[in-house]
């Protein structure tokens, strides 16, 4: 006795992987891959983590543009005042916003400072991120501040406003305060605290104490020259 068999359908479904169906990029012949990071920075940025009072603020900004030059101040750049973004017109910071917000935005304007600093010669983007990295570290600005409190540049007024900004978030918990203690941490703090201040009140002012820190800020200087 014949049994009857299932007939299986020729126009099964198949269904597709998930592999098969995602959306795949555009093949790039011309794709880059990052750059193991130089050796000098990363001496550099283990140096930070070992010995603060050890760092040589100058290998941090040292760069291959000659210095042998006067740095004057230039009336204007590009037609402009200055260089940096018009600051809102606050004419008593320290009356209508608090060490935090300064520091927020000190924060912005010295790493403008330090790119800036870092853009002549011509790097590729993993080094100008090296460069500027290490010099942003709370590490490496307690450094900075400790050479402007040594140099006795700094005014009664400006100590003051380091002294308010010592404190903020004193009772805040980051991986960065962790790495670097909160005394290196409060510090660094506070000179963010006074480039804000110095950025909305007196922006000359500015240029002349990072200059004493290092960076350049000669509006004058042949982008091509190094030495």
């Amino acid at each position: 006795m014949a049994v009857a068999l299932p007939v299986l359908s020729l126009s099964s479904t198949v269904r597709a992987s998930s592999v098969d169906t995602e959306h795949r990029l555009p093949y790039n012949p011309h794709r880059t891959y990052p750059k193991k990071p130089d050796a000098s920075v990363s001496a550099l940025t283990t140096t930070l983590d070992k010995n603060t009072a050890k760092m040589s603020i100058s290998d941090l900004l040292k760069r291959s543009i000659s210095k042998d030059r006067h740095v004057e101040f230039a009336d204007s750049y590009l037609g402009y005042e200055t260089w940096l973004p018009s600051p809102p017109k606050v004419e008593k910071p320290r009356s209508v916003l608090n060490p935090a917000s300064l520091a927020y935005i000190g924060d912005c304007i010295y790493e403008l400072y330090a790119r800036r600093h870092f853009l002549f010669p011509p790097l590729n983007i993993e080094e100008y991120n090296d460069r500027v990295m290490a010099v942003v570290r709370c590490e490496a600005q307690d450094a900075m501040l400790q050479k402007l409190m040594n140099d006795n540049i700094l005014s009664q007024e400006e100590r003051d406003v380091l002294r308010w900004g010592k404190n903020i978030g004193s009772s805040t918990k980051t991986k960065t305060k962790k790495r670097a203690g909160s005394p290196v941490y409060n510090r660094a703090s506070s000179l963010e605290t006074l480039v804000g201040y110095l950025y909305l009140t007196n922006a000359q002012r500015l240029d002349e104490i990072m200059e004493k820190i290092g960076f350049s800020t000669d509006t004058s200087t042949p982008l091509g020259e190094e030495t």
